[in-house]
């Protein structure tokens, strides 16, 4: 009806409106512009509030569940704020044929929580596939900066020195 307005991203008072509405200006009008409109909402927010999809389906004239499938297919996609640190271990068949599945139990065990999920201390645990270090497997990433041949020993020392204030 005329006067309403789509949750999240077109209701000016909510936080997440300038984000949604700087990336709708940037990329709905280019052909295929979900994909880089999705990225720069996540670059700004840190994640892809799930009440802005309905906005950003309307700018875009497609549907909600098109947006919906994009933002739940790509693991790339966090729909929730991430924690204060965001660890990603590869899951590629490089990492995990040294070691891999190991370390991403003991990094799950450690870290007191699941892929996809946030740890009390704050540190986002992801998995990727393909950081392309093969030839220092296993890998992972930790806000972004790349670690190569990661052990369980070093994992925790890595963790540790986020701990410090």
């Amino acid at each position: 009806m005329k006067g309403e307005t789509t949750s999240g991203g077109s209701n000016p008072s909510t936080p997440h409106h300038a984000a949604v509405e700087e990336a709708i200006a940037l990329h709905a009008a280019r052909p295929g512009g979900l994909m880089p409109l999705l990225h720069a909402i996540q670059e700004r927010l840190g994640y892809v509030p799930p009440q802005v999809l309905p906005r950003i389906a309307d700018a875009l004239n497609i549907t909600r569940a098109e947006v919906h499938g994009v933002v739940t297919f790509y693991h790339d996609f966090r729909t929730s704020p991430p924690g204060r640190h965001v660890v990603k271990l590869c899951r590629a068949e490089a990492c995990q044929s040294m070691g891999g599945e190991a370390l991403a139990q003991h990094a799950q065990v450690r870290l007191g929580t699941d892929f996809h999920h946030t740890s009390t201390d704050g540190i986002t645990l992801e998995p990727v596939y393909c950081l392309g270090d093969c030839a220092c497997s296993p890998a992972m990433t930790i806000d972004g900066r790349l670690y190569g041949r990661v052990t369980p020993e070093r994992f925790d020392r890595l963790v540790k020195s986020m701990e410090k204030p």
